[in-house]
């Protein structure tokens, strides 16, 4: 073997006897066989707009498939909330089942889980939110009890409510919004709950022009169980008012950082509160104040 030095006098070739010959060869043998540092790779090239496509057309396949009302979506919309832990117990399962969420997305995709808009400013919550609020309320919507939705919306969980405390029971949503109250009503009169709208132990009420529903509706307290689906600053003393002793209120509290507050009232008209998770909703507002441009 010739190794050439990089010095100023004359190549010089260094004789290896075989012996000594064994040791490169040894030591190449073990170079190459060893496995490769692990360099850090090269990030990937930005996709084209070609893989983007190709990468979109699945999901706007699928999405075009959720789209249609139809009771055997809603239900695997359900079975994948039971998947994740959302939907613990029968009772909620069934009662989505029932009432088809479809019938209360004016647009978009009303089988994934997301929130949707439906109009004026206003959304209705994504289906894990709504399973939620329902297996936290669930004990307080047995047959007979009466349940308050203040910020009813598309109608979709006041529906719910009715559905579960039955026609002995009583259900009622407030909505500021007289155009989001109608909405709601026709909602309501395509799905299951229909025969409770009709015969009033479901129904929908304008809340006060200027006010929101920080005042709640006293015509049918007490209530059991009081679900506020827009945040508050802090917890209205009106809707604590309206609270049934041994009722429950689940509520989100808070500005920017919110937490979805589970307020019990006990038998002796103590409160007791807890924190159940972090989230994010639209603020509890005004009329005029919704209505603005966000």
């Amino acid at each position: 073997m010739c190794l050439a030095a990089s010095s100023a006098s004359p190549a010089r070739c260094l004789s290896l006897s075989p012996s000594s010959a064994a040791l490169p060869r040894r030591f190449l043998r073990g170079l190459l066989g060893a496995p490769a540092r692990p360099y850090p790779s090269p990030p990937p090239p930005p996709p084209t707009t070609t893989t983007l496509l190709r990468r979109c057309i699945p999901f706007h396949r699928k999405a075009q498939y959720w789209t249609q009302p139809s009771l055997d979506k809603n239900k695997a919309l359900v079975d994948y909330l039971k998947q994740y832990g959302a939907v613990r117990t029968d009772k909620v399962a069934e009662v989505m089942e029932t009432i088809d969420r479809a019938l209360f997305v004016p647009e978009g995709t009303p089988y994934i889980d997301s929130p949707m808009p439906i109009g004026f400013n206003a959304t209705i919550s994504a289906p894990h939110m709504h399973a939620t609020c329902l297996e936290l309320l669930k004990d307080h919507l047995q047959p007979g009890m009466h349940a308050l939705d203040v910020g009813s919306g598309s109608g979709y969980l006041t529906a719910c409510f009715a559905m579960m405390v039955g026609p002995e029971g009583r259900g009622v949503g407030i909505e500021h919004i007289p155009e989001i109250v109608a909405s709601a009503i026709e909602n309501v009169q395509k799905s299951a709950a229909a025969p409770l709208l009709k015969d009033g132990s479901l129904s929908f009420h304008v809340a006060g022009t200027l006010t929101d529903g920080r005042l709640g509706f006293p015509d049918a307290a007490p209530y059991d169980a009081i679900h506020v689906g827009a945040a508050a600053p802090e917890i209205p003393q009106p809707l604590l008012d309206q609270l049934k002793p041994g009722g429950r209120m689940v509520i989100p509290v808070g500005t920017y950082l919110q937490d979805l507050q589970v307020v019990d009232k006990n038998a002796d008209g103590s409160i007791s509160i807890r924190n159940d998770a972090s989230v994010r909703y639209v603020p509890l507002t005004s009329r005029s104040a919704q209505l603005q441009d966000p």
